[in-house]
C-alpha cells in the first residue's frame, strides 16, 4: 500500500458514496436502504468518538446497573444504546430494534416505522475498555414484510434472511465493515474529514489460515472435536507447522482478523455454556453473513449458522467460524462424532 500517494488521492470512495453507488444499481429502491445505514454510521462515530474519549471523561466506571446478561454494564454501554436506539428511531426506516443491552425489544411508533428490523449490540467487548483493547459494535438488518403492525417473529429469523450485517470497530483506527450481501468492504474513518473511506474493497478471506483464535482456559470443558481439533492445531499429525494461537476475547476484534489474515474462531459450547456464550442474533448472525459473503464458513457445531432459527431475542449458540478449510475440518469431526 503506497501511503504517500493516498495521501494525496482525491477520488476519495466514501462509505456514502458507495451505499449510493449500490443504490443506483436497483433502480426500484427509494432510498430507505441508504438513510438506514446512513443512521447507523453517524451512531458508530459518536461511539467512536465516545470510546476515544473515555479514560478523560470517566465515562469507564461502572453505571451501577447489570443487563439482561447478567453483565455490568459500563457508562460506555449505556451510552452507546441510547446512542443507536435513537439513531434507528429517528431514521424513520425502522420497525423493530433488538439490542444486547435491553431485555425487550423495541417497537417503533407507528409515526416513525419504516420496514427494517435491527438487531444489535451496541458496545460488544465493553469489559475491555479500561485496557486499551479494540471494542466494536455488531449490527444486522431484516426486511420485515408488514410493517402496520410487526411483531417478534419479524426478528426470530434465521440469519440468511438478512439483507444486511457489519461491525465497527473502535481500536487503533476506527473501521467499519459492511456486506449488503454482495460482498463485503471495509471502510477507515479518516478523523479530519470525519468520513469512512474505502481501504478494503471486496474483502475475501483466504482458504486455509495459520491461527486459531478460543479461549483455552475452557478446555477442561470442551467437547470431543472442540478438543481434538485444537489439539491437531497444536500438533499437526501430518507434518505441516502447527498453527499460532491469537485470542484477545474480544469478538469484533478477534473475527476482524481473522477475515483479514484467514484462520478460524471458535466460541464452543462447553460444560459450564451447554448452548454456547454468544447470542445468535446480534453476535453469531452478522459475524456468519459477513464469513460467508468473504468466502468463509460458519458453523453451530450441529448445522450452518446462518440457517438456525431463533426461539428468543437473547438466544445463545456455539460458533466456529473463519476460513472454509478450517470450518470444514471441524465439521467432518463433529460428523464423525455423530456417527458414533
Amino acid at each position: 500500500m503506497d501511503h504517500a500517494a493516498d495521501a494525496h488521492r482525491t477520488d476519495l470512495m466514501t462509505i456514502t458514496r458507495f451505499v449510493l453507488n449500490e443504490q443506483s444499481r436497483h433502480p426500484e429502491s427509494r432510498g430507505d436502504f441508504s438513510i438506514l445505514l446512513s443512521h447507523i454510521v453517524l451512531g458508530c462515530k459518536f461511539v467512536c468518538s465516545a470510546v476515544n474519549k473515555a479514560g478523560l471523561a470517566k465515562l469507564i466506571g461502572l453505571a451501577g446497573e447489570t443487563n439482561v446478561q447478567g453483565e455490568e454494564q459500563k457508562k460506555l454501554d449505556v451510552l452507546s444504546n441510547e446512542v443507536f436506539v435513537k439513531a434507528l428511531i429517528s431514521s424513520g426506516r425502522t420497525c423493530i430494534l433488538v439490542s444486547e443491552e435491553d431485555e425487550e425489544a423495541t417497537f417503533v411508533e407507528a409515526s416513525k416505522r419504516g420496514r427494517y428490523a435491527v438487531v444489535f449490540d451496541p458496545l460488544d467487548g465493553s469489559s475491555n475498555i479500561d485496557c486499551g483493547v479494540s471494542i466494536g459494535t455488531i449490527f444486522g438488518i431484516y426486511m420485515v414484510k408488514h410493517t402496520n403492525e410487526p411483531t417478534l417473529d419479524d426478528v426470530l429469523q434465521p440469519g440468511k434472511n438478512m439483507v444486511a450485517a457489519g461491525y465497527c470497530m473502535y481500536g487503533s483506527s476506527c473501521t467499519l465493515v459492511l456486506s449488503t450481501g454482495t460482498g463485503v468492504n471495509g471502510f477507515t474513518l479518516d478523523p479530519s474529514l470525519g468520513e469512512f473511506i474505502l481501504t478494503h474493497p471486496d474483502i475475501k478471506i483466504p482458504k486455509k489460515g495459520k491461527i486459531y483464535s478460543v479461549n483455552e482456559g475452557n478446555a477442561k470443558n470442551w467437547d470431543g472435536p472442540t478438543t481434538q481439533f485444537v489439539e491437531k492445531c497444536k500438533f499437526p499429525k501430518d507434518g505441516s507447522s502447527s498453527k499460532s494461537l491469537r485470542y484477545i476475547g474480544s469478538m469484533v476484534a478477534d473475527v476482524h482478523r481473522t477475515l483479514l489474515y484467514g484462520g478460524v474462531f471458535l466460541y464452543p459450547a462447553d460444560r459450564k455454556s451447554p448452548s454456547g456464550k454468544l447470542r445468535v442474533l446480534y453476535e453469531v448472525f452478522p459475524m456468519s453473513f459477513l464469513m460467508e459473503q468473504a468466502g468463509g464458513q460458519a458453523f453451530t457445531g450441529k448445522q450452518r449458522a446462518l440457517d438456525l432459527i431463533p426461539t428468543k431475542i437473547h438466544e445463545r449458540s456455539p460458533i466456529f467460524l473463519g476460513s472454509h478449510d478450517d470450518v470444514e475440518e471441524l465439521k467432518a469431526l463433529y460428523a464423525a462424532e455423530a456417527k458414533e
